[in-house]
């Protein structure tokens, strides 16, 4: 692994030309359930903004929610922040230098715990991200169902058992990254190439030509549909009405159009000037990991007046979209305004 990721691996991402565990602990959570490509448009702005922890943690939530608008799985930004305070606060800035003492702060999980620990430290950590867990489960031929965790369990082993030794420890970081660039590029879910993979030769999978098999998890969450009515409200100014998501539920504490039980509940709560120019938008649906929203969109012009005393406020065109929207709204706002 060490020897094809020197000549074979990727060497040109951002974060990889840097030990800082900073840059390192954003990168790892940026790319969580998120294709490189759209993280490397995100990273080197928030970076220009929060350049290091100390920037991060000073900053409002509602700032880190705008510039993570559009990446989507938000409670990753939410984590970030209360991360950067808690580096702050339990460790005086510096981030601490081992796996067990980072899986300890809020939102980094073992696996990327011990990418930074690796990256950063050279420390011998294992890390079993889904990229991972699917090349040493074709590679072991490992049929059990991950979903249950004694079977995790046991392949978190394996990982650690995988770990090199004496002088090879050294470089961690290029094991380290091998493992997931093989998992990214080479061993890919759906279409692993497997003659150009430096493991075919000692591969199960490969050896008995269904990769795709593995890794295999029965339980997944079943998908949910879910239908939302949304009022575009907008004055005279061409200001439009937005209001704070509750801190639970779907798009928890982003700034979003008001939402309504049904299209009834939403033109009654207009008022009675308002409901003969509302106009309903085509509905059209987000697709959400576990989740399918089915989004219907009323606009109508108000009076500023009218809204006063309801929650939420009114939003210049020059100002919301610095707020963390949901990426739908965002996209819907971008081209209704």
């Amino acid at each position: 692994m060490i020897a094809w990721q020197q000549r074979h691996g990727r060497h040109d991402l951002p974060w990889q030309r840097t030990r800082d565990p900073y840059r390192v602990w954003l990168s790892e959570i940026m790319l969580q359930q998120t294709q490189v490509a759209s993280v490397l448009a995100y990273y080197p702005r928030f970076l220009a903004r929060f350049p290091d922890v100390t920037s991060l943690a000073e900053a409002e939530e509602d700032e880190v929610l705008g510039l993570w608008s559009g990446l989507g799985y938000y409670s990753r930004a939410r984590n970030l922040h209360r991360c950067a305070r808690e580096v702050m606060a339990r460790f005086g800035g510096a981030f601490p230098r081992t796996a067990a003492e980072l899986v300890t702060l809020p939102g980094i999980g073992r696996s990327t715990a011990a990418a930074i620990a690796a990256f950063c430290f050279g420390e011998r950590a294992a890390i079993l991200d889904g990229n991972v867990k699917r090349v040493l489960t074709r590679r072991f031929g490992i049929a059990d169902d991950l979903s249950e965790a004694r079977h995790e369990r046991a392949l978190w082993q394996r990982a650690e058992g995988l770990l090199p030794t004496t002088d090879l420890a050294r470089q961690m970081p290029i094991y380290t990254q091998g493992l997931m660039d093989l998992g990214a590029g080479i061993c890919s879910q759906r279409r692993p190439a497997c003659a150009i993979c430096p493991l075919v030769d000692v591969c199960v999978a490969a050896r008995g030509g269904e990769p795709q098999r593995y890794p295999v998890k029965t339980r997944r969450p079943a998908r949910r549909q879910l239908t939302l009515w949304l009022l575009h409200a907008r004055d005279e100014r061409g200001r439009v009405w937005l209001v704070q998501r509750p801190g639970t539920g779907i798009w928890a504490r982003l700034f979003c159009l008001p939402l309504h039980e049904g299209e009834a509940a939403l033109r009654v709560s207009l008022p009675a000037a308002a409901q003969a120019s509302a106009v309903a938008w085509p509905a059209f649906r987000h697709v959400l990991t576990h989740r399918d929203l089915d989004i219907h969109i009323v606009s109508a012009r108000v009076q500023a007046a009218d809204m006063s005393g309801a929650v939420g406020r009114w939003f210049a065109a020059d100002e919301w979209p610095a707020l963390g929207l949901p990426a739908p709204i965002r996209a819907f706002l971008q081209q209704a305004c």
